[in-house]
């Protein structure tokens, strides 16, 4: 964000650079990291996390376990949390775009006659990253760390020098200046607000990525290290412009010495290209969840890791993602020109979040009204504020986002309803299961030597490949299983609880029920599943390996006119 952030703001008004216009703008930035990112984030949203994964979607499957409601409040929970992952989607798209160009736009700094070359070096950077996103991340994880270490160090100490050279800047750590920014002149503030957002994107993946680390190492890295070195460095961008104001064309890059412009911008490269990974692995985790919530179709998701189950890939999401960032680039050519796109979906997300995350709050932590209130007024307030302020950006680009996120939700509401009334009339014909495994006793049918497992969806009816093969052969094999998969709405169960043998009332059948549960991080092992029953039910004597699965299938047909409902 510092390498484009100050640019988008102080061009709104088409570059005043009065002091007190310098000093309401850093300020505002300033206020808008403490209050959104440091006290709302960090502070708060952090510790409301599902077994300790975050993220709007798991936030949502958290209230609705928590809250043990199937009504009106978790309509509107799920609603608010597939609006809200669809603005993420769309915001995925353009935030690669925007980062790799803002560093590669400092090869025009260096020197002016490579300017025709960002571009296409974006291209190519953005190309080799997704094409190794099939490699997963964990081969180029152990450099994260080191290189985000070295770009905040490197951001506090381009910062330091001109704040030293120019100490009235530090006036702005005061929100008396913005505020005062915001009185003079309200509607260049307001506007100039909008673009402050900029400063704050990411505050949604911080959230989505809490997974991977946990809230004490986020909040550690981000108060003693993350936040000072962006205070310093915006802090010292400040200083710079109310010494050369020429200098708003790139801020950043204009803080190092010559002899460092060449480092920098590899280092910033790097930088942006670990950023675009967050969002790219980011979108691939909520889709994934999305998936395991039934609010999108199934599609390929690979495991990348034997030791981590997060970390996956999706070739359609890679390639859709792939195709809408190198059309951006492209169509913009510039980070200026694509900040005017940027925003709204980030916005319209830090809403959603707060207004689960309220939700949470009140239902959960039982806050008192007031309580809620005050944020929603304080926060929420803050938050819609750079919201509207950003919608002046929608004929400039701001559709992008916001036309992707609504192609996303639309798909995403109609499989849910699709799903509902399939699954409704799939479960009619499936027919309860006690009273089916108890006729098939009855009969008397005749056993075949064998295992068959029948993958399954639901605990109570009958699979329909068990009954067409009943119905056809008029036999059964000696061992059956029905095995069900059970979402539980946390990332992950443990190993030892993860099946529950059921003999369906009788012991010496050979018709079991296994429930085999699974959180939304977890990969689901059939196979593995059958060897943990066996474990923990020695009556249950064969070999997984001789085991035959035997899927159902069911094909969707147009209805008649007159049976469509």
């Amino acid at each position: 964000s510092p390498l484009y952030t100050l640019r988008a703001v102080l061009t709104h008004d088409g570059g005043d650079f009065a002091p007190s216009a310098v000093l309401g703008v850093i300020s505002m930035i300033i206020w808008c990291l403490i209050i959104i990112v440091t006290f709302t984030y960090v502070g708060l949203i952090l510790k409301a996390n599902n077994q300790g994964e975050g993220g709007i979607l798991a936030l949502a499957a958290l209230i609705t376990r928590k809250t043990k409601k199937v009504g009106r409040l978790a309509f509107i929970v799920t609603t608010i949390a597939i609006v809200g992952a669809s603005l993420f989607l769309g915001d995925a798209m353009i935030t690669p775009a925007i980062s790799v160009l803002s560093a590669a736009e400092g090869l025009s700094v260096i020197n002016p006659d490579l300017a025709h070359l960002v571009v296409p070096i974006s291209l190519i950077v953005l190309t080799t990253l997704f094409a190794f996103q099939k490699k997963g991340t964990a081969g180029i994880g152990s450099a994260f760390g080191p290189v985000m270490v070295t770009w905040f160090l490197v951001l506090a100490a381009l910062g330091l020098p001109w704040i030293l050279r120019e100490p009235g800047i530090l006036a702005a750590l005061s929100p008396t200046y913005a505020v005062a920014f915001a009185m003079e002149r309200p509607a260049i503030a307001f506007f100039a607000l909008g673009a402050c957002v900029l400063a704050i994107t990411g505050a949604e993946a911080l959230y989505a990525d809490l997974g991977h680390f946990g809230r004490r190492p986020i909040a550690v890295a981000w108060i003693a290290l993350a936040l000072p070195a962006l205070l310093l460095n915006y802090l010292g961008q400040g200083a710079l412009l109310l010494i050369n104001p020429a200098a708003v064309s790139s801020p950043l890059y204009e803080l190092a010495p010559k002899w460092a412009l060449v480092p920098v911008v590899l280092l910033a490269t790097l930088a942006t290209v670990i950023a675009s990974q967050a969002v790219i692995t980011g979108a691939f985790s909520i889709v994934r969840q999305a998936i395991h919530m039934n609010l999108l179709p199934r599609m390929r998701i690979v495991q990348t890791s034997r030791s981590s189950g997060g970390q996956v890939y999706l070739p359609a999401v890679n390639g859709i993602l792939f195709v809408g960032v190198f059309a951006l680039v492209a169509a913009f050519g510039s980070s200026e020109r694509l900040a005017s796109a940027y925003g709204l979906a980030v916005t319209g997300t830090l809403l959603l979040e707060l207004s689960l995350f309220l939700i949470f709050a009140r239902t959960v932590w039982k806050w008192s009204l007031a309580r809620v209130i005050t944020m929603a007024v304080l926060v929420g307030g803050l938050e819609l504020t750079i919201f509207l302020a950003n919608t002046s950006k929608i004929l400039s680009g701001g559709w992008i986002p916001l036309a992707v996120s609504a192609l996303v939700a639309l798909f995403t509401f109609t499989w849910a309803r699709g799903a509902k009334i399939m699954f409704g009339r799939r479960h009619e014909m499936e027919g309860p299961l006690r009273p089916y495994i108890a006729s098939l006793r009855r009969k008397n049918i005749q056993r075949v030597p064998g295992v068959a497992v029948y993958p399954h969806a639901s605990l109570t009816t009958v699979p329909l490949a068990l009954r067409s093969s009943v119905a056809f052969s008029h036999v059964l094999h000696e061992h059956v299983v029905i095995m069900v998969v059970k979402r539980l709405g946390v990332p992950t169960v443990d190993e030892c609880d993860r099946v529950v043998v059921d003999d369906l009332g009788c012991a010496d059948d050979g018709i079991v029920r296994v429930e085999y549960r699974v959180g939304f991080n977890d990969s689901q092992n059939l196979p593995r599943a059958l060897e943990l029953a066996l474990h923990k039910s020695p009556e249950l004597e064969f070999d997984a390996e001789q085991a035959t699965y035997v899927l159902s299938v069911i094909r969707i047909e147009p209805a008649d006119k007159g049976d469509r409902q």
